[in-house]
């Protein structure tokens, strides 16, 4: 008979464990060890679980590379003992969360699966049984006692996307994510309906590597019509940034004014690395579609592809920190490292 998968539930804060006080109305974390009690549907499920939760709960406003470093220790002096995890956190970060894991968890052969809620445990109308039962169900998922999933993935709302191609697009419905240009990986109905095909290959024999440090010496611009070269300028010359996202238009284009290639020219001929990523919410960039973006291909800026803005800047932080040779940089981030790009 074979042992029953063990999960390993990790609270970081986040909705999904608040509970109204009903003499203020305001909501506070309640004790993720008495978890069982309040969703006794999970005494149902055909695995064990274990709970550990952060000593102070954060909202995930408040989240960092120091709080991912937290998570990724917990998984990482967990990992021999568990078949699984399940990261419970805020859904407004939670796309930025999963992507860093992403990229700080090398060669991960177990499910690590993000999820969080709209609405409080404790409420009536609440999304966050739902989420969490089938995370830990679809975290538990095995063939040949090894686990069908092997990735960082985001689960919401009846879908498991790969964590580090989603967005979250809406602070109302329930339906809070989407994962923009990669389809998901599972859907959860009357039966689980799992898209195989799309996962990632399991790594065999490859021993998990941990990266704790990120470089956070990075920054996001967004175009828009008007930025001015006092502004760039400012931004492009602070003196420890290391890299950029650049969020251009369409697919990947940007003003052909002079000071504004110049600054960028010469920003790239001094280090700083310009990742071009869309503000579209979908789609790709294609540098060299159009001659608004030729001359930025020409000029060194690197292409993002399909990347999300939240994958961008998390894999930028990853790769500054792996001192990496310039000549190499450019090759390397334009690769697809977890699945997060085309």
């Amino acid at each position: 008979m074979l042992n029953k998968p063990k999960i390993l539930l990790i609270y970081t804060g986040g909705t999904i464990g608040m509970r109204k006080d009903f003499d203020t109305g305001a909501l506070k974390a309640f004790n993720f060890s008495k978890l069982l009690q309040r969703i006794p549907e999970l005494k149902q499920l055909d695995c064990e679980i274990e709970t550990i939760s952060f000593e102070k709960p954060i909202d995930s406003s408040n989240i960092n590379p120091e709080k991912w470093a937290k998570i990724a220790t917990i998984i990482e002096d967990n990992y021999a003992s568990f078949d699984g995890f399940v990261v419970l956190h805020g859904s407004d970060t939670m796309s930025y969360s999963a992507s860093a894991l992403s990229f700080m968890l090398e060669n991960l052969a177990k499910p690590v699966i993000f999820t969080g809620s709209q609405l409080p445990i404790g409420d009536l109308r609440t999304d966050a049984k739902e989420n969490l039962i089938t995370a830990i169900q679809i975290a538990s998922l095995r063939e040949n006692n090894k686990p069908v999933i092997s990735e960082v993935c985001l689960y919401f709302e009846y879908k498991l996307y790969r964590g580090n191609r989603t967005t979250k697009i809406n602070a109302e419905h329930f339906k809070a994510f989407t994962s923009p240009n990669y389809p998901d990986l599972v859907e959860s109905g009357v039966h689980l309906k799992l898209n195989s095909d799309l996962f990632l290959p399991i790594q065999k024999n490859e021993k998990l590597k941990v990266h704790k440090n990120l470089n956070n010496n990075v920054t996001i611009i967004k175009m828009f019509p008007g930025i001015s070269e006092v502004v760039l300028a400012a931004i492009l010359n602070i003196p420890s940034l290391k890299g950029i996202v650049l969020e251009t238009y369409g697919a990947g284009n940007a003003p052909t004014e002079d000071w504004f290639l110049n600054l960028l020219k010469q920003a790239i001929l001094n280090g700083l690395y310009v990742i071009n990523v869309t503000q579209c919410s979908g789609g790709s960039v294609n540098m060299g579609q159009y001659e608004t973006s030729t001359v930025l291909k020409e000029i060194g800026v690197i292409s993002g592809k399909d990347i999300t803005t939240e994958a961008a800047i998390t894999k930028l932080m990853y790769l500054l920190s792996q001192e990496i040779e310039t000549k190499d940089f450019k090759t390397i981030f334009e690769t697809a490292l977890r699945g997060e790009m085309i």
